[in-house]
C-alpha cells in the first residue's frame, strides 16, 4: 500500500493508472477533486444535491474521457471545464438559462466593502441574482472566462456575456452598499 501511496505523489503515473481502471487511483484523484468540484456546482446550481448529481455526472464523464487528457496544462483545470460544462449543460436541460440582448455598459464595482464578509454571505449574495447574471459572473469573476469563450459556451453574443456580467455586478454593488450601512 506503501508502494502505491508514493505513485501518487506523480500525477501522471496516477492518472495512467486511473486511464487503466486501477479503482485506488481513481479513488484518490475522486476525493482530491471532489470537495472543490462540489464547490463549483453549488455555484451554479442552488440546490446542493442537484449539484451533487451534477458533480457524479461529471466525475462520470472525467472518468470516461481520462484518455483523452493530453498532459498538456493543468490536470485540475482539465477537471473544473468538464464540470463546469456538465452545470451548463444542466442548467440548459431544465431551460433555466434565460439572458436578455441589451446593449452593453461597464460599471465598475468599486472597493466600498466597509466589512469582512463570510463566504456563506458572499454565496448567498451570488445566488440572489438572476441565473443569466449569475451564470456570467461565475464563468467571467470567478472562473476567470474571457467574454468570447463565455458567449461560445452558452451560445449567446458577447455583448450579451459583457451585458450580463455589468448588470451582475451592479446589483451586487447595490446590496453590497446595503449591507455596509
Amino acid at each position: 500500500m506503501n508502494i502505491k501511496k508514493n505513485l501518487y505523489n506523480n500525477e501522471k503515473e496516477l492518472i495512467r493508472q486511473a486511464i487503466n481502471n486501477d479503482r485506488m487511483a481513481q479513488k484518490h484523484i475522486f476525493t482530491t477533486y471532489s470537495p472543490k468540484m462540489l464547490g463549483i456546482c453549488r455555484r451554479y446550481i442552488k440546490d446542493i444535491h442537484l449539484s451533487e448529481d451534477v458533480m457524479i455526472k461529471g466525475f462520470v464523464k472525467i472518468f470516461s474521457s481520462l484518455q483523452n487528457f493530453s498532459f498538456q496544462g493543468s490536470f485540475e483545470g482539465w477537471i473544473r471545464k468538464i464540470i463546469t460544462n456538465e452545470c451548463i449543460s444542466f442548467l440548459r436541460s431544465k431551460k433555466q438559462l434565460f439572458y436578455t440582448e441589451e446593449t452593453y455598459y461597464f460599471e465598475e464595482i468599486h472597493d466600498e466593502i466597509n466589512q469582512q464578509f463570510s463566504v456563506e454571505e458572499i454565496e448567498k449574495l451570488i445566488d440572489s441574482l438572476p441565473d443569466g447574471y449569475r451564470i456570467v459572473f461565475n464563468l467571467y469573476a470567478i472562473e476567470g472566462y474571457k467574454h468570447s469563450e463565455i458567449a461560445k459556451m452558452l451560445g449567446i453574443s458577447e455583448g450579451t456575456s459583457k451585458s450580463q456580467l455589468s448588470h451582475a455586478r451592479k446589483i451586487l454593488k447595490k446590496q453590497i452598499t446595503l449591507l455596509n450601512n
